[in-house]
């Protein structure tokens, strides 16, 4: 009996140490590998077969940084970026395709891309780092891809939007999902044939199955009353739509020239989800051709210039009926102001300080080795650093980040939407107990300094984050824990009633003309305060 107690003691400390060694799959400090063994000889050819004819799949046994994932299912992914007969395509594989349990650390599906027209190899990287501050976004990092022991080459490893990445960011994987994407199947006569994934309403129904594919076992009627209140009724559309986070999505597109996108000429790659409110909340996909990499905005013109590209309107498509979620959004005064706002941050956080820059020179110098070993990669070694301040390729021109990036971001600056001044909030404070008071603080008092002629303020609280925010407004008046009238302190207090003892919060102050929100990134880490910390 000892004996097999042993055995066991010694078997989970066994495991204890391999988890404990495991790398985060999605780790930006490393790079992992993916080694592919298949038995047959001519898989290039069936995974061409399998790709030409659909989506089916190639059993294969895979190992993801040492750990076997046997029985894995492989097809080649992508549309534009696949190619007949090469070795160095997309690749999808899922883990559970057989074994149903099968996962990687939650994981079940990979999505390698080969970065197609990025000689820089960070669009989508750096490009999926920067929105997941500002929205819920795929993790990605770099992955080496092996195929029976040949080294394949050096991929952008992307997280699936499948139940890991669902249950992570929404709480849950079992709700409505639909993917955008233009792939124009089968036509229905009499529907629009573009652009593409626009949530243009349509009367027949049908019409929406070319364009959109519903991932989720049911959802359909929760997509079609999506578009028709976009389209008929776009005032009530906050019922249907978490605005904010779609209004975080446009202004990423625009800012950094994103336009393989729902911005660009085809309105698609992007996802649609159901959050636990009852909002669709739109999830970005395939960065690689961000930063001006694809040039089509859909307005006439094939092709942008680098100068079009510095200097495409942040109001694209305001005008355009073709697509609603603009036009219908940005038509509203107060979306208006609050995608300026975002568009406003984006730059800031990223841009102005040169961020964006030193990341693209951190992640190239992670990656040099691999990719300077990888025979079937599509650029020079010298591309890659080059690629960050200059044009490369002579058919395909890709502009270079900085080239592209730092007049854009004088343009914009003295486009006309950009003008109008925000309100600024500084000196947010909540009351707390004075010291050797007999009784404790039992209600939230903020305080904040508001100048720049606000006209309204308010604090946006909630106590869970699977809850919405609710909103409480700040006022000046002197009888809402303000202070004095008119001296541009604004104050409101949030009565728990003994409900709860914590809150997240942020602060937003509106004008005649902007919108700003403090703290900027309270996507991602809103503030917080508890009763216990204003006790102490």
């Amino acid at each position: 009996m000892m004996k097999k107690n042993l055995f066991i003691l010694l078997f989970i400390s066994t495991l204890n140490v391999v988890f404990a060694q495991q790398k985060d799959f999605f780790d930006l400090k490393s790079i992992p590998e993916v080694r592919i063994t298949f038995k047959q000889k001519n898989w290039m050819a069936i995974l061409d077969s399998l790709k030409v004819s659909g989506n089916n799949m190639l059993i294969g046994d895979v190992t993801v940084d040492g750990t076997p994932m046997p029985l894995s299912g492989i097809r080649y992914r992508g549309t534009s970026s696949f190619k007949y007969g090469e070795k160095r395509n997309p690749y999808y594989i899922k883990l559970n395709f057989v074994n149903k349990n099968a996962n990687y650390q939650g994981i079940t599906g990979i999505n390698l891309s080969t970065a197609l027209r990025d000689p820089s190899m960070v669009r989508e990287v750096m490009g999926y780092e920067m929105a997941r501050k500002y929205m819920a976004a795929p993790r990605a990092n770099y992955s080496k891809l092996y195929v029976n022991n040949e080294y394949i080459g050096l991929y952008a490893n992307i997280e699936s939007v499948e139940e890991n990445f669902l249950t992570q960011n929404f709480g849950t994987p079992d709700n409505t999902l639909v993917r955008c994407n233009a792939e124009q199947k089968s036509m229905v006569e009499g529907c629009r044939k573009s652009p593409y994934s626009s949530l243009e309403f349509e009367e027949n129904e049908n019409c929406y199955f070319s364009n959109y594919e519903l991932l989720s076992k049911q959802g359909w009627d929760d997509f079609f009353a999506l578009v028709k209140t976009l389209n008929k009724t776009p005032e009530t559309i906050e019922s249907q739509l978490d605005v904010d986070r779609t209004l975080w999505m446009l202004a990423y597109n625009n800012v950094l020239v994103n336009l393989n996108s729902y911005t660009g000429g085809n309105s698609q790659n992007y996802f649609l989800y159901k959050n636990k409110m009852g909002k669709f909340v739109p999830i970005l996909w395939d960065l690689n051709l961000n930063f001006g990499s694809f040039k089509n905005t859909g307005t006439g013109e094939s092709d942008l210039s680098l100068q079009q590209l510095q200097e495409l309107d942040p109001m694209l498509h305001r005008q355009n009926v073709s697509k609603p979620l603009i036009n219908k959004l940005l038509s509203n005064p107060m979306y208006e102001k609050i995608y300026i706002a975002h568009c406003k941050t984006i730059l800031a956080d990223w841009i102005d300080n040169g961020l964006y820059t030193k990341r693209a020179k951190e992640l190239q110098e992670l990656i040099k080795i691999s990719f300077m070993n990888d025979a079937n990669k599509y650029y020079k070694d010298s591309d890659l650093a080059k690629s960050i301040d200059k044009t490369v390729g002579e058919h395909s021109k890709i502009p270079g980040l900085t080239e592209l990036m730092t007049k854009r971001a004088k343009f914009l600056k003295k486009h006309w939407a950009y003008q109008p001044q925000a309100s600024e909030v500084t000196g947010v404070k909540f009351v707390s107990r004075e010291k050797f008071a007999s009784e404790n603080i039992a209600v939230f008092k903020v305080q904040a300094k508001v100048e720049k002629f606000p006209k309204r303020v308010k604090i946006m609280y909630r106590t869970n984050k699977d809850l919405p925010f609710m909103e409480a407004n700040m006022n000046d008046d002197g009888a809402s824990n303000d202070g004095v009238a008119g001296d541009k302190i604004f104050g409101a207090t949030i009565d728990p009633k003994g409900a709860f003892d914590s809150i997240e919060y942020y602060i937003v102050a509106e004008n005649a003309v902007a919108m700003s929100f403090f703290p900027s990134d309270y996507i991602k880490t809103p503030s917080q305060v508890t009763l216990m910390s204003l006790n102490k």
